[in-house]
């Protein structure tokens, strides 16, 4: 099947079981199911551009259970360009965790295992585990969190490390303004192992989400610390020799453009 198509019919699957899921008469008393579906001008992932800087449709469903664990389903359409990145036409989440507010502190602890398939490119699907603490003081929230994916066989095919493991160091802040339907939110997150694009490298956002009943607008400028010089000296005179690009320069502008600082535009809608 045409991988878009296959993706876009994942994606109405989602939208199609989310509004009967949630009635509470088909859904037990100490469950909860929630749902989304969003259409942005390009999938960032990590900094990264998954869809070769083209818009996406993506769409997600989490239960969650009074205990605190939880299983989630995401998934998105996807562009292979000819860069390194090539994840094939779609990509599908699934995670599987456990949430809790500790005491009555207000911080929050979640931890769970989350993996990454990708029905048009078997080879590089991986799973990693993750941990994050939450606090809310006021209006405003904070996130910290890591993610740790050991070694398999996806990194095989990271021929731009030599390391067969990675781990991701992030930071979130999220703040409502009063009086307002707007959402400020900020990110900063470090990739170090093998999906470092060239080398270690740091990733950010910053943004703001307009709020209208349940639609959500949201603006943000996505992008990463790495210039073209770094991908020019990292990676490039490797993935040169494994596959073959043309001329070099040619290389380094193109596979830049999945790195550089570019705005995101979403819209998304919650159920």
């Amino acid at each position: 099947m045409f991988p878009p198509l296959r993706c876009l019919l994942v994606v109405s699957a989602l939208l199609l079981a989310t509004p009967a899921l949630a009635d509470e008469t088909d859904v037990p008393g100490d469950l909860t199911l929630s749902g989304s579906a969003a259409v942005v001008s390009q999938y960032r992932w990590r900094g990264l551009a998954q869809s070769d800087n083209q818009p996406a449709v993506q769409a997600a469903i989490t239960l969650n259970h009074v205990t605190g664990f939880y299983a989630s389903l995401w998934g998105s359409s996807a562009k292979t360009g000819t860069g390194p990145i090539a994840i094939g036409g779609s990509e599908i989440d699934l995670a599987g965790g456990y949430a809790k507010e500790i005491g009555f502190s207000g911080l929050v602890i979640d931890g769970g295992v989350q993996g990454y398939i990708y029905p048009d490119a078997a080879k590089a699907n991986w799973l990693e585990f993750y941990a994050a603490l939450v606090k809310s003081l006021g209006p405003v929230q904070a996130k910290v969190g890591l993610a740790y994916a050991p070694a398999q066989k996806a990194f095989d095919l990271a021929w731009t490390s030599p390391r067969r493991s990675n781990t991701y160091i992030y930071g979130d802040l999220t703040s409502g303004v009063p009086g307002t339907p707007l959402t400020l939110h900020g990110h900063v997150g470090h990739t170090a192992g093998g999906f470092a694009f060239g080398r270690a490298y740091l990733d950010y956002s910053l943004g703001v989400t307009v709020q209208w009943r349940k639609l959500a607008v949201d603006a943000a400028l996505v992008g990463t610390d790495l210039s073209r010089g770094d991908i020019s000296r990292g990676f490039l005179p490797r993935y040169l020799n494994y596959q073959g690009c043309g001329a070099a320069a040619a290389c380094a502008a193109g596979f830049h453009r999945m790195a550089k600082p570019v705005g995101v535009v979403s819209v998304t809608a919650r159920f």
